[in-house]
């Protein structure tokens, strides 16, 4: 599933074609995809202006002059194609821009989805308003994370799955910053020491960082918009690499599954 990075990574790249253009014309090709098409979504949008892209967690932002945002998520597969040699069964929302760039939106197993939502209320739209602090904002600190684990049980590498604790964080990332921190995965999250916490924080912050610069995880069906795929996975440290030796300590990289999720750690490393 794409996550953070990706959703970042194709934000920019959107933004190189959308950003100012008038969307001359938008086209559904099929009814839904995880739900159904806002049925407003190609008369709202058809000759509105892109006033800028941004992203919340794992969702990317389109706003348009028509204080209306369109609103997607790339679900397990999803992901953008720009000015394709032809369109694909599989591309289900298609933008053209008045400079004549075609952007598609092709997802094959169509997890993904598509809304239109107030921009003024887009704080309060319903997937958003219990959303944590995102992770490469100045609202994730180590005193943030200290008060909102504190007395918690469940394990850190959960506490940190849940969207109203950190938004957008996702396995991959995860696991990767635990390792940097020093932290085991199965540690109940109230139980992480103030240091712990205020390692954790950049190491979240620096994997994310990275792992943009990268372009991203190709990991199953993910490229971005260009086609390029992204290479942050020859840089995993944990992630996907049972048994092979740690970076750090040469012990065999372990696997878990955690709330039926993967979990790569060191051991010895992570405590």
């Amino acid at each position: 599933m794409p996550e953070l990075p990706e959703v970042e990574t194709t934000v920019r790249g959107l933004a190189r074609y959308l950003d100012g253009e008038r969307l001359a014309r938008v086209e559904t090709r099929r009814g839904d995809l995880r739900r159904p098409f806002p049925p407003e979504l190609v008369q709202v949008l058809t000759g509105a202006t892109v006033t800028g892209l941004s992203r919340r967690a794992k969702y990317g932002l389109i706003h348009t002059d028509r204080r209306q945002t369109m609103v997607f998520h790339l679900g397990m597969s999803g992901r953008w194609r720009i000015d394709p040699d032809e369109l694909g069964k599989h591309d289900h929302l298609v933008l053209e821009t008045g400079s004549r760039h075609l952007l598609a939106l092709c997802d094959p197993r169509r997890f993904g989805s598509v809304d239109l939502v107030p921009t003024e209320g887009l704080d309060n739209w319903a997937p958003f308003a219990a959303m944590g602090p995102e992770p490469l904002g100045p609202g994730l600190t180590a005193a943030y994370l200290n008060e909102a684990l504190a007395g918690r049980g469940a394990a850190i590498k959960l506490m940190l799955l849940d969207q109203r604790i950190v938004a957008g964080l996702g396995n991959i990332y995860v696991c990767e910053a635990l390792f940097r921190a020093g932290i085991s995965p199965v540690k109940a999250s109230g139980k992480v020491t103030a240091a712990a916490l205020a390692r954790l924080v950049p190491a979240i912050k620096a994997v994310l960082a990275e792992a943009i610069e990268a372009g991203g995880s190709t990991l199953r069906d993910y490229a971005q918009p260009d086609g390029e795929l992204g290479y942050f996975s020859k840089q995993f440290d944990v992630y996907d690499r049972e048994g092979q030796p740690c970076v750090r300590c040469a012990a065999p990289i372990r696997r878990i599954v955690q709330g039926g999720r993967s979990t790569w750690y060191c051991a010895k490393c992570q405590k």
